[in-house]
């Protein structure tokens, strides 16, 4: 608050003075390739002022220039720390209509960190399936945590998350399990012949971060079962019948009742299914509950 002694009725000009407060990496410490944030706070700085920020190490060297415009006298960036930058990083605000320069307190710099080897126990999974994931990882201090996501994979790249949780780095390496379940209506998926891109079975990927650096796995495919009861008019099983399995990826599967008139298929790609009993006029099927994809 600033001080006014004169007469009223008269038209005083003030003078503001203005000046850099604050120039903050979010962060103490970054690893290379890994996305960093820089806070600028002003003091009377117009709005659309120009401003530019000089990335700069410990040798002085500038990797990287930003130019905005500042408003509301606080400005954020995100930089990516430069993979040859030494030791430590710095970030020079310069105001040059205000002659105006302030540099940040130091952000220490750390190797790129490595993530490799992302891998499935797993080519495939069924529900109920315990699947471990493991990665190797470089770079990193003992005990540090990383976050696992689990996404399901799709071909225009819109991949949907479908849960998150920490790790901790152990021996260079993290490990974790993570026991699989298909939540959606398995008959919403899409058959070979209701779209022109063909059946796309669902599939998953995991994706490892740590300290803003993260990496993703292969993907690994969901593979369905389905357990058939085939019973006569009277409610009495059909025992030996042939059947056939007409499958969501427009392929068939033949197999045979037992004397029970029960079946179970394993493998079965998951979506909408149809049944076929060649041999038999009318039945009434009756599948358990958790199969519904038959039809």
């Amino acid at each position: 608050m600033s001080e006014h002694k004169g007469n009223t009725g008269k038209v005083n000009k003030v003078n503001l003075e203005s000046s850099i407060d604050r120039v903050i990496w979010t962060s103490g410490t970054g690893c290379a390739s890994a996305k960093v944030g820089v806070e600028v706070n002003t003091h009377f700085v117009g709005n659309n002022s120009d401003i530019k920020i000089e990335i700069s190490d410990k040798s002085g060297k500038v990797f990287e220039t930003v130019k905005s415009k500042i408003a509301g006298n606080f400005f954020y960036t995100q930089i990516t720390v430069p993979e040859k930058a030494k030791d430590e990083l710095y970030a020079e605000v310069k105001l040059s209509k205000l002659n105006l320069t302030k540099k940040s307190n130091c952000m220490y710099v750390y190797p790129a960190v490595e993530i490799k080897n992302l891998k499935w126990d797993k080519k495939e999974a069924r529900r109920g399936d315990i699947l471990k994931l493991t990665a190797d990882v470089n770079n990193v201090y003992e005990g540090a945590e990383a976050e696992i996501q689990i996404w399901e994979h799709d071909s225009d790249g819109v991949h949907d998350l479908i849960t998150k949780f920490p790790v901790i780095v152990k021996n260079k390496k993290i490990e974790a399990d993570w026991e699989y379940e298909y939540h959606e209506d398995t008959d919403e998926i899409p058959t070979e012949e209701e779209t022109e891109k063909g059946y796309n079975p669902p599939e998953y990927f995991f994706r490892v971060n740590i300290a803003g650096v993260s990496a993703d796995s292969g993907l690994l495919e969901f593979k369905d079962w389905i357990e058939i009861y085939l019973l006569d008019d009277e409610g009495y099983p059909l025992a030996d019948q042939e059947y056939i399995l007409y499958m969501p990826d427009g392929s068939e599967k033949k197999g045979k009742l037992d004397n029970k008139g029960i079946a179970r298929v394993d493998d079965v790609p998951p979506g909408k299914v149809t049944i076929e009993f060649p041999k038999v006029q009318s039945h009434e099927m009756v599948v358990p509950e958790g199969t519904e994809d038959a039809e």
